[in-house]
């Protein structure tokens, strides 16, 4: 009976094909098995590799083909840096590592800890949640250094000092250059400004463009691997953050998943994902001076530090110039 369940995917041609898919994606990532786990998804950037699938590639290629290593644990504490963690595993040459996060909002995420790019696509890790680090030689015989290595990865994660033994230190497993391959879509790839921290004021904010009516946009999620931003700060500059800069922010955030629907806008307020903006309308809880985070979650991200500006003006007195047109409307801001 068993057989018979785990079979049961075939059963339909549906079934069928996602499965002969995902062995042949399979396969063609192990037939890569001297390079980094995470290094080969990175790269490949496909938009089929979900949470799911990415899961079995590791029990699959990592623990069952190669033998390596494993420690987990549910973090003790939050890590806002990761840039920090990239730097000190990157002298681990005497292992290959691969880090693996249940991220509550995008689902697994995979990345070789040694390479500040792919690290810092988990944007900020949160207490409780889960971590596990596979460690290993690459096709060579596992020992007890890849399960020292894989133990001591979670403690750095967790927020712990610790000084890695000469033996983790010395060995071929450098860090390489990776890059995503460039989509046929690609021909003329927009320049984008890298976000910058809210200023504590507002000295001038652009008036916002007048509203336009758009066409519905059907928001397409992409499933494949996806990257977080880390949290930017909003500095809340007027009086009180009430129902007037709650609708501002609200318009602004639909005029940006109109324009880039495949992109995902978290907002946080005292480490809370805020699932309704309306919430944050309660009298006395978001004053002057408070700081409302947001992040920007998925495949090529754009237009972060003008999604920043324009909320740092919708949490000020100067929210009125984002409700204007008909309620319905979209503003073109983007």
């Amino acid at each position: 009976m068993a057989d018979n369940v785990n079979l049961e995917i075939l059963s339909t041609r549906l079934g069928f094909n996602s499965a002969v898919r995902h062995i042949k994606k399979t396969m063609e990532i192990a037939s890569n098995a001297n390079s980094n786990l995470g290094d080969i998804i990175f790269e490949m950037d496909d938009e089929e590799l979900t949470s799911g699938r990415t899961g079995l590639l590791l029990r699959m290629l990592l623990v069952d083909k190669l033998g390596y290593k494993t420690a987990s644990a549910n973090l003790s504490s939050e890590v806002k840096d990761l840039s920090v963690l990239s730097k000190e595993f990157a002298k681990w040459n005497g292992v290959d590592l691969v880090a693996a996060y249940h991220h509550p909002e995008m689902g697994l995420l995979v990345a070789n800890p040694k390479v500040a790019e792919e690290l810092t696509g988990f944007g900020q890790l949160r207490k409780r949640e889960l971590m596990v680090v596979y460690a290993g030689l690459q096709g060579g015989e596992t020992d007890e250094n890849c399960q020292k290595a894989a133990e001591l990865a979670i403690k750095l994660f967790e927020g712990s000092k610790v000084t890695a033994p000469s033996a983790l230190t010395r060995g071929k497993f450098t860090v390489k250059k990776v890059s995503k391959p460039k989509k046929a879509s690609e021909a003329k790839p927009a320049k984008v400004k890298a976000p910058v921290k809210a200023k504590t004021g507002v000295k001038k904010a652009a008036a916002a463009p007048a509203a336009k009516t758009v066409a519905p946009v059907v928001q397409v999620k992409s499933s494949g691997p996806a990257r977080m931003t880390p949290r930017y700060a909003v500095v809340v500059k007027n009086e009180l953050f009430h129902n007037g800069n709650v609708e501002a922010w609200k318009r602004i955030v639909a005029s940006y998943k109109a324009k880039h629907p495949s992109l995902e806008v978290y907002i946080y307020y005292e480490s809370e994902r805020i699932l309704d903006i309306n919430s944050l309308f309660k009298w006395g809880k978001v004053k002057h001076g408070s700081a409302i985070e947001f992040a920007v979650a998925g495949n090529e991200i754009q237009d972060v530090a003008k999604l920043q500006r324009y909320l740092a003006q919708g949490a000020s007195h100067m929210f009125e110039a984002f409700l204007r047109g008909p309620v319905n409307s979209v503003l073109k801001l983007f």
